[in-house]
């Protein structure tokens, strides 16, 4: 059967899920527990979106030989009170449900822990929603599984068992591992990326609402439409 809904790959954190506190509040707890300096509120925001260990040590300035202290503090914090503080974005589930009725698969692609992800989801109700939900590691210091946002969002294409989708987050990552896997990168502004971050770094609207993202997402379904057309009337079989 010919797929006609382009698939539609979503970031969480900052895309799907507000956080409201959740991961900002535990990175503050875990380094106070471990005597070490809490950054200011907006290096803080900056954390949300790129893997964990990799802002603990660049943006933090966590100590290598402290790293796997402070995640176990925060992954503690996070499972017992940070899930419990976040939020659907409005419009969000409608959207999912939305998509799920007319048979256009979704996936998630997000750099947070795979079973990390599966419980937000599941708090939230719509994990059931999903074809596949693909993160990183859930052992934050292995090597095994996709390395870095491109590696992640392969896999939920594997899943998808397509190498067209749409892509949508909300920092520059989720549009860098969008085009390095050839797709196209829609960025909301409701996420935590700073100002001018999703145009610079390339992605093909960026919208304010739920509405707004589903019409882009329609309109790049049209395009490729168009295209897969014009490639078959050139006599491709």
């Amino acid at each position: 059967m010919t797929q006609t809904k382009v698939p539609v790959i979503f970031d969480l954190d900052g895309t799907l899920v507000d956080p409201a506190g959740g991961i900002t509040d535990g990175i503050a707890a875990a380094l106070v527990a471990a005597d070490l300096p809490v950054p200011d509120p907006d290096l803080l925001a900056a954390m949300i979106g790129p893997k964990l260990s990799d802002s603990l040590l660049s943006v933090a300035m966590v100590p290598a030989d402290k790293l796997d202290d402070v995640i176990r503090r925060y992954r503690q914090y996070y499972l017992a009170t940070g899930i419990a503080q976040s939020r659907l974005y409005p419009g969000i589930k409608d959207v999912l449900e939305s998509f799920a009725a007319e048979g256009r698969p979704v996936a998630v692609a997000t750099q947070k822990p795979e079973g990390l992800a599966q419980i937000v989801l599941q708090h939230h109700g719509i994990a059931g929603l999903f074809q596949s939900i693909r993160g990183s590691s859930d052992n934050e210091s292995a090597t095994d599984g996709p390395i870095g946002k491109a590696g992640i969002i392969a896999a939920a294409l594997a899943d998808l068992s397509t190498q067209h989708a749409v892509m949508v987050g909300d920092r520059a990552q989720d549009v860098a591992g969008a085009i390095a896997n050839g797709l196209d990168c829609i960025g909301v502004a409701w996420g935590f990326a700073p100002d001018g971050e999703l145009d610079d770094a390339g992605a093909v609207s960026v919208v304010e609402d739920t509405t707004g993202m589903v019409t882009a997402i329609e309109r790049l379904e049209a395009i490729h439409t168009a295209a897969m057309s014009e490639v078959r009337n050139d006599g491709a079989v």
